[in-house]
């Protein structure tokens, strides 16, 4: 291998091994993003079923829930 087509091999390594720690980066940006939402819409959830069984209960269509 000529020291060009060396230094061209190493430019390229390096040029590559950048780009996949950038978009390692912006993988796991992402992923705690998609995380945080999933962890909001379980909570926004766990409330509209509260709110639906207070409103079911408060129409007399269900015994109110004893808390366990």
């Amino acid at each position: 291998m000529t020291e060009s087509n060396s230094k061209a091999a190493q430019d390229l390594t390096e040029f590559m091994e950048a780009k996949m720690q950038n978009l390692q980066s912006k993988f796991q940006a992402m992923s705690g993003q998609l995380v945080s939402r999933m962890d909001e819409m379980g909570t926004r959830i766990d409330n509209l079923e509260k709110n639906v069984a207070d409103l079911m209960t408060q129409a007399g269509m269900e015994e109110p829930q004893t808390s366990k």
